[in-house]
């Protein structure tokens, strides 16, 4: 018996980040591909979710997350970002912030309707936007001297009546670019007296450098009203593999989100929402967390300023963007695997955040890595 099954992501294949985690098992190499940190979370995470699994919250939660936790989300983004999330009708758990983009994407996108992705672009956006029958509309940041921005103006031109929604991510995975008011406003006034929806994916929110604030959707009045906020407890609290996040959207837009959620995850793992609530309770490991990253970025750029990359930016995330082209005239997919062979490093390279693959000449490293894997890295690259 044979089946035929027509594709429904024929541009889908593995993903760059599994083809450069697998050869840098394969090499030995230092793994500063792939976005997760090689260190343990916080032992008192670990312990809440204990807690929580024995004294027997190990059955199904609600639908749309334990409310202790969905208390505790809206507190914490009306403290940082002013605006108060109704608790029970605007606050969704999730499983991971893909699963929140995804189920966003799928609630709101139509067959036919157009959705502008900035590129480059994380590689679940597109895929989303297919599925759903949506065309995505791509816009290219620009990259100078200064890093990368987004011409606001090419944003604006590439709206037209069939466009359903914007997609945009601050800070920026994977040039490490943040947002600032300018942004803000700009994406404003694009929307403004549209139908238009935005979602934000500010999974780096609490990863941001220099004494910069950042610029959640949520801050401002009017795209408040049309945003869904993706946000990731596996990226602030370490513990990536846990895969809970949450999506912060007006009540309306919540209804749709979760006639959707409900069927394609319903709910999320009850011991772990559970000791997320009460770890919330302490505002310090979020709080603290830019300034830890930004000790990993300062000690990585200090090491790689001794070698032949140019720094860009890394304004945040976790990630450092370098161009190499004082090394190697090589593709930026082949760089990165002959620094993997070679060099004993690996990298991601950014052509891959591309539809079409376009070559920069910049590849994509992590430093959400113990400071002595930094150093073994930088070690290596020292001979660069």
């Amino acid at each position: 018996m044979s089946t035929n099954i027509v594709t429904k992501l024929p541009n889908v294949g593995t993903t760059i980040f599994t083809v450069m985690s697998a050869l840098a098992s394969e090499k030995g190499a230092v793994n500063l591909g792939q976005g997760f940190p090689d260190f343990n979370c916080d032992r008192a995470l670990v312990q809440a979710v204990t807690n929580a699994m024995q004294d027997g919250l190990n059955q199904y939660p609600p639908m749309a997350g334990v409310p202790l936790l969905r208390e505790a989300i809206a507190a914490k983004l009306e403290h940082l970002y002013g605006h108060r999330y109704d608790a029970a009708s605007e606050i969704t758990v999730t499983a991971g912030a893909t699963q929140g983009i995804l189920t966003s994407v799928l609630c709101a996108v139509h067959a036919g309707d157009e959705v502008i992705v900035i590129e480059p672009v994380y590689d679940c956006y597109v895929p989303a936007i297919e599925l759903a029958g949506g065309i995505p509309v791509f816009v290219q940041m620009t990259v100078g001297e200064r890093g990368y921005g987004i011409d606001w103006g090419k944003v604006a031109a590439a709206v037209t009546p069939k466009t359903r929604m914007i997609m945009v991510n601050t800070p920026h995975n994977p040039t490490g670019t943040v947002f600032d008011a300018s942004d803000v406003a700009a994406l404003a006034d694009i929307v403004r007296g549209t139908d238009i929806l935005v979602l934000s994916d500010e999974v780096y929110e609490h990863m941001v450098y220099d004494g910069a604030q950042h610029q959640s959707l949520a801050r401002h009045p009017e795209l408040v009203k049309r945003s869904f906020i993706n946000s990731s407890f596996g990226k602030t609290y370490h513990v990536t593999g846990w895969k809970v996040g949450f999506v912060a959207a007006p009540a309306a837009m919540t209804a749709e989100f979760r006639k959707v959620h409900q069927f394609n995850v319903f709910t999320v793992n009850t011991p772990v929402q559970y000791g997320l609530a009460a770890y919330m309770k302490d505002p310090a490991p979020y709080l603290d967390l830019s300034a830890f990253y930004q000790q990993k970025r300062d000690l990585f750029r200090q090491g790689l300023a001794g070698t032949r990359f140019e720094l860009l930016p890394s304004e945040g995330t976790y990630f450092q963007c370098v161009r190499y082209d004082r090394i190697s005239s090589l593709s930026e997919a082949d760089f990165c695997k002959w620094l993997t062979t070679e060099i004993g490093v690996a990298a991601i390279p950014v052509s891959a955040f591309y539809n079409t693959p376009k070559e920069s000449g910049i590849v994509r490293f992590c430093f959400a890595k113990k400071d002595e894997t930094l150093r073994l890295a930088l070690d290596r690259l020292a001979a660069l």
